[in-house]
């Protein structure tokens, strides 16, 4: 009989986070521009030349923010992205001609979370009027802001997109990538580059105080009609309140992103590089967000469809001691949370090992003949030991967690020491087959393999690059009441 490998020693998680990876305006909230980084990263896989790559890149303003978020920092559970999109209501340069306020602050904050495999994508607005507790923040003079309740607004001011990004992650335990800052000048430009969007209002609006005039019904604006029309407060659209204004502007994203990936607009080599020059020049971002990384994300993304786009607002209630200010509903708000800080899907194109030929390493001992099948054991009698094989932090526990939710004995979670192994695998000692097959039942496509150093009656779960998904654990983000798609027809979403 030919000796199996053992099982990879482990060594056991010790719950500690991982190393850290490398005033206000009320007259402007403009919260549609987002939809130009989600926008660009639909379309840009369909290019693939380096040296357009290299033009496009060369236009992006970085900043490098590492040191200012701390090592305090939550979990990556999975390999999903999540990028911090925010707007600048900066009077700078071209924006000049909307005022001369001091000072830059954002009105805008969205979590972009990309699950993995890239085939779906949740855009989470939170509320500007959101009171949230402020972790402390580098200011922009190289000082420290120290923590303590504040609206989310504020924290932008403080320190700018670093404690945004802090912030955000302080209070939702979802680790964050990367961001992407807009201003109003390149929210205009962007629209233009798609020759304008399509929008649908409930009745005229004629709204000098944001330069906005508008027909009732479904209609296509340019940049300047579309920047009035996600900020406006005055135009009858709505009641007014930054809630109903969200809403509509996640209608106003919905739709640049039904246009970005329209048919009409991917087959016109022309227009397709006039947007993605269009966003570039108007993006600032973290500088890990280079040139192979945004390839390596567009590459994901290649089957993302505007149907699987969402937009949902973070639910909030009523803060008591101001009517004005709104806080989360924390009932329905940690739920949604914790399910997009463990969405766990992988690729369905990864197939799992093929059974192993009889008489090789992972058949039968010695290459004996298959006897008549055993019926599997309940799962709470099976012993499973899981370990990672990858790199992406937690993901053991998250498979673990799914495991003893489905009544299996997990006896231990730990991770790999090399993190490399490609594919997953079970893996039983003497007298488990049946216990493995259980497992197996719940694992579709993996095949358990004996190993003749296994512990006795143990069964060992070895999560490879190519993911883990347990039949019937619950891993996309749920729906959300309000919530906005992408495909849907505007008016139907007014």
């Amino acid at each position: 009989m030919q000796r199996l490998a053992a099982p990879p020693r482990v060594y056991f998680d010790n719950g500690a986070a991982p190393p850290p990876e490398p005033g206000r305006s009320r007259r402007w909230r403009v919260l549609g521009w987002v939809s130009i980084a989600l926008s660009a990263l639909l379309v840009v896989g369909s290019l693939t030349a380096y040296g357009f790559w290299r033009r496009l890149d060369g236009q992006i303003t970085r900043e490098n923010v590492d040191d200012k978020l701390g090592e305090n920092r939550p979990a990556k559970l999975n390999n999903s992205i999540n990028i911090l999109l925010m707007g600048s209501d900066s009077r700078q340069g071209e924006n000049a001609r909307y005022g001369t306020e001091e000072g830059e602050r954002s009105d805008t904050t969205i979590l972009l979370h990309i699950s993995p495999g890239g085939d779906r994508a949740i855009g989470l607005s939170f509320p500007r009027d959101t009171m949230v507790q402020r972790p402390s923040c580098k200011t922009r003079n190289g000082g420290t802001q120290p923590g303590g309740l504040s609206m989310l607004n504020a924290a932008y001011s403080i320190g700018g997109p670093s404690c945004t990004w802090k912030t955000i992650e302080a209070i939702t335990d979802i680790r964050i990538d990367h961001y992407v800052e807009v201003d109003f000048t390149g929210f205009k430009r962007v629209v233009d580059a798609l020759d304008g969007v399509e929008i649908c209002v409930p009745k005229a609006v004629n709204d000098p105080k944001a330069e906005l005039y508008l027909r009732a019904g479904k209609q296509t604006v340019n940049g300047d009609q579309a920047l009035g029309y996600v900020r406006t407060r005055t135009g009858g659209l709505g009641d007014g309140s930054d809630l109903s204004r969200i809403k509509r502007q996640q209608q106003f994203m919905a739709s640049v992103v039904n246009k970005a990936t329209s048919q009409g607009m991917l087959t016109d080599p022309g227009k397709v590089y006039g947007f993605l020059s269009a966003v570039t020049k108007s993006m600032k971002t973290d500088n890990r967000l280079t040139l192979s990384v945004m390839q390596r994300l567009a590459g994901s993304m290649q089957g993302l469809s505007a149907g699987k786009v969402r937009f949902v607002t973070v639910p909030v209630q009523a803060y008591p001691a101001d009517p004005n200010r709104v806080q989360f509903n924390n009932a329905l708000a940690r739920p949604l949370f914790k399910a997009i800080r463990q969405d766990n899907e992988v690729p369905q194109n990864n197939p799992g090992p093929k059974p192993p030929a009889a008489g090789q390493a992972g058949g039968r001992p010695g290459g004996a003949r298959p006897g008549p099948a055993q019926p599997p054991v309940p799962p709470n009698q099976v012993k499973v030991a899981v370990y990672n094989g990858t790199p992406t932090d937690g993901l053991g526990q998250r498979v673990a967690d799914q495991l003893a939710e489905k009544n299996f004995q997990v006896v231990s979670v730990g991770n790999t020491k090399a993190k490399s192994t490609a594919r997953t695998q079970i893996l039983y000692g003497a007298g488990a087959e049946r216990h493995a097959a259980a497992l197996a039942a719940v694992l579709p496509g993996r095949q358990p393999r004996p190993s003749a150093t296994a512990r006795p009656g143990q069964v060992y779960l070895v999560i490879g690059r190519d993911g883990a998904n347990v039949a019937g654990a619950a891993r996309q983000v749920p729906k959300v009441a309000g919530e906005i798609r992408a495909d849907q027809d505007v008016c139907a979403q007014t």
